[in-house]
């Protein structure tokens, strides 16, 4: 030091080194001041982003649960006997079930007699089943959803003895001690949407409307047996044609048993 700087005595070099360091010192202060007023701006508005997007979510999922109130609200379900055919073939026409056109008779029709059926047969079956067209008729297989009066949904309800092939699989009866020939307990075996009017709830809409259509014929009770849905994971129309949990339990049903691991028995006791 004393060369580089040989006209300065020691105690004015050790004068301005302090004033270098208090320099130095007050300038990293400051720096330290100004990053945390910009760390405390920044966590500000972090805040108010997250604060604002959960306000939108808040507000997008209002917006979904009053669209669909609205939608519910705009949805009549009637007989299938108070449709007209034209309105069945709407909703059940274009349906497929396992690659042909079904006309609700898979649970009907036996394995073997299945292949001997063509699709105007099973349409045929099904006209006479709802008895379509005939409002004061007493029997009908079946519920049909309209939306804005335009039909959009089917519910197939029936005694459960009505169903040949429940007699055969396992999801009814595993757990339970039931009487397959009981035709006092309806069963509801099918849902179709038409495509376009999917995820408005109109299945939810067909649910609740089934119990009132079990109850004015005197079942003494009614039972679904839906599969397990996961938010955010897909299934197959195909196999959600018996509805989903989540459906059954908006409009009142209890899990009665569980026979695998996305199928569970829904049911309501009447009596």
């Amino acid at each position: 030091m004393y060369v580089l700087y040989p006209y300065i005595g020691k105690r004015k070099l050790t004068l301005r080194m302090a004033l270098f360091f208090t320099f130095v010192l007050k300038g990293i202060a400051a720096f330290n001041r100004e990053k945390d007023k910009y760390d405390e701006e920044r966590e500000k508005g972090r805040c108010s982003m997250k604060k604002k997007g959960m306000e939108r979510e808040a507000d997008e999922s209002i917006g979904v649960r009053e669209e669909a109130r609205a939608v519910e609200e705009r949805i009549i379900v009637v007989p299938a006997n108070k449709a007209s055919w034209e309105d069945l073939e709407a909703v059940l026409g274009s349906a497929r079930c396992h690659g042909a056109p079904c006309y609700c008779q898979r649970f009907k029709i036996s394995y073997n007699d299945w292949s001997l059926t063509d699709d105007q047969e099973r349409a045929f079956m099904l006209r006479a089943q709802t008895d379509c067209g005939n409002p004061e008729s007493n029997t009908t297989s079946g519920l049909v959803a309209y939306l804005d009066q335009e039909p959009v949904g089917w519910c197939a309800v029936e005694p459960r003895t009505a169903y040949k092939k429940l007699r055969s699989s396992p999801v009814p009866w595993s757990g339970r001690d039931e009487d397959k020939n009981d035709n006092s307990v309806m069963a509801i075996s099918c849902f179709i949407v038409r495509k376009g009017y999917r995820r408005r709830k109109i299945t939810y809409a067909l649910a609740k409307a089934s119990i009132s259509f079990a109850r004015k014929r005197r079942a003494h009770a009614i039972e679904g047996y839906p599969m397990r849905t996961v938010p955010g994971k897909d299934i197959p129309w195909g196999e959600l044609h018996v509805g989903s949990r989540n459906a059954f339990i908006a409009a009142g049903f209890r899990e009665v048993s569980a026979p695998t691991k996305r199928r569970v028995v829904m049911r309501i006791d009447f009596k």
